[in-house]
């Protein structure tokens, strides 16, 4: 990174909620009502305030708040040709296994109209960038250091493949993902010449292989189950990310996997211990994994190598703001695993994965940085 880090660096997973000004732009954007340039008006003063945040609270790492994205995998579908965003209800209508999506759709805790799916319909090419403009804003504005996360390769290979729709362009899903892989590649390059110093790639479709054995259960991957088994589709998974990341020079690298960031119904949430994808962690050629610990449901905490660990100890689904005391805790409970030069701290996921379904006020984010990088200050000292 370009900028000397902190014994453990404060950051955010990524997402913030979106401004009433923001969400508004949005709903105009979608109806053609705003051009883009006039919505990127609106977005860069919400920007600006979610950076302004990030800065007041003493976070080292900082990132836009993916205030232009709509959620935070299906904002590609504007950026590629190719992909089309489409609803649940709309998927349910081209599937052929009508009453296994049927019963997916009863288990979200959202309507299906709700929820949109990029959905491959053409070969891929990026239309534009699909985030080096964010980065470029971002840059003007502040001299720490950038994080930009993106959806990972697995994830948007799995979302974007519908065979109904796909299979009419890409004879198979592994065929879809050599493009993905050579879009991502090609952005990652791009962003860190724009000054972007941490890419993160977020997968959580992981922990859903291992929990559920590939059966999707929540929205993460929209699409439909995964055809292999579980070990199959994780080294698939693994392939893509090292794919992408191979060979990058002058960015940090890091993957996300998380549990389900859609509803503050812990219950409807996945839960287990990372333990099962030990092996796939030590195969990733990424120097970061970014993980779930602030809620019981993440299990024991476990070693991973060499890597850094972005340490999740706070939870962005709650209004009860973690105390300096019990955050610190947490982060010497990480200490009796891995060395302090490894550990990074962040929430357990974004704020805002989804525009118009934030997990939290933005009074009660700034409370829970704030508190995160206090206890930061007295791990330094």
């Amino acid at each position: 990174m370009s900028t000397a880090l902190p014994a453990f660096p404060t950051t955010t997973v990524g997402s913030f909620p979106r401004t009433s000004a923001v969400l508004r732009a949005l709903k105009s954007r979608r109806r053609g009502d705003l051009n883009r340039a006039e919505f990127d008006a609106v977005a860069d003063g919400a920007v600006l305030e979610i950076l302004k945040v990030q800065e007041d609270a003493g976070l080292d790492i900082v990132t836009d708040g993916e205030q232009r994205r709509d959620n935070f995998y299906s904002f590609v579908a504007e950026k590629l040709e190719g992909v089309r965003l489409m609803s649940l209800a709309e998927m349910f209508d081209i599937v052929e296994d009508k009453v296994g999506f049927e019963k997916l759709l009863q288990s979200l805790d959202v309507p299906a109209y709700s929820i949109h799916n990029p959905t491959c319909v053409g070969r891929l090419q990026r239309r534009e960038s699909l985030a080096v403009d964010e980065v470029r804003f971002l840059r003007q504005h502040t001299d720490r250091p950038i994080k930009v996360p993106l959806p990972g390769p697995y994830l948007l290979t799995r979302a974007m493949w519908v065979p109904e729709a796909t299979g009419l362009v890409y004879g198979s899903k592994e065929e879809l993902a050599e493009d993905v892989v050579r879009i991502l590649r090609e952005e990652v390059q791009e962003l860190v010449a724009a000054g972007a110093d941490f890419v993160q790639f977020d997968e959580p479709v992981l922990t859903e292989l291992v929990f559920t054995q590939g059966n999707t259960r929540t929205f993460m991957c929209a699409a439909l189950a995964a055809r292999k088994d579980p070990a199959e589709e994780l080294v698939f998974a693994t392939e893509l990310i090292n794919a992408v990341v191979d060979g990058l020079e002058g960015v940090r690298t890091g993957v996300h996997v998380c549990r389900g960031n859609w509803s503050r119904d812990e219950q409807t949430l996945l839960s287990g211990s990372y333990a099962p994808l030990r092996a796939t962690f030590d195969e990733l050629r990424v120097d970061q994994l970014v993980l779930e610990y602030a809620t019981p449901r993440a299990g024991e905490m476990t070693t991973f190598g060499t890597k850094e660990l972005g340490l999740g100890v706070v939870n962005p689904r709650t209004d009860e703001v973690e105390s300096v005391e019990e955050i610190v805790h947490k982060a010497q409970r990480a200490l009796q695993f891995m060395p302090a030069e490894r550990i990074f701290l962040n929430p357990d996921c974004g704020f805002g994965t989804f525009s118009a379904r934030p997990m939290n006020a933005l009074n009660v984010v700034q409370a829970k940085l704030g508190n995160l990088a206090q206890a930061a200050q007295v791990l330094r000292g």
